[in-house]
């Protein structure tokens, strides 16, 4: 499975945006875009004009590194939300929200996408009472979402949900249960409903070339 492993404060101040990829601190005052905003390197400070393609490619990269894909997973969903009726970088967003990673992520069952890929790969989730270990699954209105019944997993879960900055900020298309612990998919999110300093028209420009 491939995974990022550049230091993830840095990429956020490299494309200039939160993208919330190191959990609970992101959301404190340790920060490191909070507190230095500037891109890394040398000459990060130094004002430059961007071109029109720089603009494109660094909205593609935000939200690539944002969901945690490599070029050829990106280009799959792209896929994928062209087959799709209606505006297509709606429809790519859509796909994305819905990967079983991040649900978790959203459903404060986990601190960040990078740590809720890890308990699905190691086989702690269970979707509608069975095992998955694909992080790209992409979950359905209906889907319940609990971890597994031993002790491991259960403690993993709570710990996660008891550290959360963000429990009180679940989306409207989810909904969590602390007793028993589970997260169910009420409907399929909606554009309005995803939260993310995107603009998809640009990632679509880019990838339509």
């Amino acid at each position: 499975m491939a995974r990022l492993t550049k230091a993830k404060c840095r990429i956020c101040r490299r494309e200039g945006a939160q993208l919330f990829l190191r959990g609970s601190r992101c959301d404190s005052a340790k920060c490191s875009f909070k507190n230095n905003a500037t891109p890394p390197g040398q000459h990060g400070a130094k004002n430059r004009r961007s071109s029109s393609y720089n603009v494109h490619l660094r909205e593609k990269q935000k939200l690539k590194r944002m969901y945690g894909l490599m070029d050829q997973q990106f280009r799959r969903y792209f896929k994928e939300a062209l087959l799709h009726e209606g505006n297509t970088g709606e429809s790519l967003l859509i796909c994305l929200e819905c990967r079983l990673d991040n649900v978790l992520y959203q459903g404060c069952m986990g601190l960040s996408r990078n740590q809720s890929r890890q308990f699905i790969s190691h086989g702690h989730t269970l979707v509608n009472g069975h095992k998955v270990n694909i992080v790209s699954y992409s979950v359905r209105a209906g889907d319940v979402i609990k971890p597994a019944a031993n002790e491991t997993s259960q403690a993993m879960f709570k710990n996660s949900l008891t550290n959360s900055a963000r429990k009180n900020q679940v989306p409207s298309w989810l909904k969590l249960s602390e007793e028993p612990m589970e997260l169910q998919v009420v409907q399929l999110p909606k554009r309005e409903d995803i939260n993310v300093p995107i603009n998809e028209q640009l990632v679509v420009e880019f990838s339509s070339r």
